[in-house]
């Protein structure tokens, strides 16, 4: 078993996994997973969340309003996030930003809720998870537009070399998922290479993007993330132990994790 990894990015209040989320933590603890920051993507999200770590001290949660949900979030929202933001069973504020893939909400209405979980972040000196699709530029003014958040990570980076320069330049943490895995992800493993040592994490986004040698798996769960571990060490020339143990050290500063 390789030194214990944190999930840093997994959605285990998602249908696919809730109802078997015992067995889903303990396939994960028994391949070397650790800890799980489940991320909300709204607010009876969040609440299912904070229910899922009453059960399980190993699973943290961070809460915001998606991209995807941006439309639908209902009325007062803000003050309900601002108040989750300040609670200590809240580890991050997202994940949040644009995704203009799908555009399952109007661009101003992500912009707008975007620009508001920024600032409640910022106010609560809590950490950023960023959801940025095809809308890298326009994700980065607002972030420089808005006060600055204590850490911003842009979660599931699958972006260009350029674009990673870009947000290491700036100072923000990138984490990667399963795609790095992929055939055809040359420039992602190049990307992962060059991610500063103390900036990087990892993630699954279960019950997403399964890795290979799993990539037809459905779910994606935790488990699985030992092969996106093994995967990033071999391109930054390091063991699976000195990944674990580096991607784990930054999980637990970014989130500000407990020691287990």
């Amino acid at each position: 078993m390789p030194h214990s990894l944190i999930d840093s990015h997994c959605h285990l209040t998602s249908p696919e996994l809730l109802p078997r989320a015992g067995a889903v933590l303990d396939r994960a603890r028994a391949a070397g997973v650790t800890q799980f920051v489940t991320i909300a993507t709204d607010l009876a999200d969040a609440e299912a969340a904070f229910a899922l770590g009453a059960k399980y001290p190993d699973v943290h949660a961070a809460c915001g309003i998606h991209p995807h949900e941006a439309a639908k979030a209902p009325s007062g929202w803000e003050e309900v996030l601002e108040k989750h933001a300040s609670d200590p069973r809240v580890h991050a504020v997202g994940e949040m930003g644009l995704d203009y893939h799908y555009d399952f909400a109007d661009r101003p209405t992500q912009h707008a809720v975007f620009r508001r979980q920024i600032e409640i972040a910022a106010r609560a000196n809590r950490p950023v998870i960023i959801h940025c699709r095809e809308a890298h530029r326009d994700v980065l003014a607002i972030l420089a537009d808005c006060p600055r958040p204590q850490n911003v990570v842009f979660h599931c980076f699958t972006g260009s070399e350029a674009e990673a320069a870009e947000l290491i330049d700036l100072g923000y943490w990138i984490s990667l998922t399963g795609v790095v895995t992929f055939r055809r992800s040359d420039e992602l493993r190049r990307v992962a290479n060059r991610i500063p040592p103390d900036r990087l994490m990892i993630e699954t986004d279960c019950p997403y993007l399964s890795p290979e040698p799993l990539r037809n798996v459905r779910p994606n769960e935790p488990a699985h993330l030992v092969h996106t571990a093994a995967c990033i060490a071999r391109a930054r020339g390091l063991t699976v132990d000195e990944l674990a143990a580096l991607t784990t050290e930054n999980a637990r500063r970014f989130f500000h994790l407990p020691q287990r």
